[in-house]
């Protein structure tokens, strides 16, 4: 059959047609890359930091936030936390300085599990997932209601984690961690 388009000839029949549509169908096939599977996010929004001890104090390096069957674990360089107000966010490299780690598991996750004497059985963990890069920022100031007391704002910045399956998962923005409160 042919067909006359403008002053453009082509031939073509059903057979070829369905040749030249296989072609792309096969490029795509071939361009996609399990590896670099991009999850998009983790959300921790609606979830608390949690800590171990009944109050935080400066020298406090364990925070976690929980979200049923999964955990955001930081783990802050020491001395980090210093009850000074801030004018710029002090910063700690991942993982160089502090760490974070995602965390999933076969049941709902509790604070038992973090802070626990003996070590839990249950839940199982699933995946654990260290952060490869980013930063942890801090940005302190006085508590407006009582003195005496500091706020420390943490956020988590162009935070990239990959699992063992090679499966990325990033957040490029800050991703606020939560504030907690330190006493003089």
């Amino acid at each position: 059959m042919i067909h006359i388009l403008g002053d453009i000839q082509f031939s073509a029949t059903f057979e070829s047609m369905k040749k030249w549509l296989g072609i792309p169908l096969l490029f795509t096939l071939l361009a996609c890359n399990d590896g670099d599977l991009e999850i998009s996010a983790i959300d921790f929004d609606d979830t608390i930091v949690q800590y171990c001890d009944s109050q935080v104090s400066t020298s406090t390096t364990l925070f976690f936030k929980l979200n049923s069957e999964e955990a955001l674990i930081l783990e802050l360089q020491s001395g980090l936390l210093e009850n000074t107000e801030t004018t710029e966010d002090i910063s700690s490299n991942i993982p160089g300085q502090s760490q974070v780690t995602y965390r999933t598991f076969d049941g709902t996750v509790s604070t038992d599990y973090f802070c626990s004497n003996v070590p839990l059985v249950s839940p199982i963990v699933i995946d654990d997932i260290l952060a490869e890069s980013g930063q942890v920022l801090i940005s302190t100031l006085r508590n407006e209601t009582d003195t005496t007391l500091f706020d420390h704002t943490i956020s988590l910045q162009n935070l990239s984690l990959i699992n063992e399956k090679g499966e990325r998962i990033s957040d490029l923005t800050a991703l606020e961690f939560g504030t907690i409160t330190t006493s003089e």
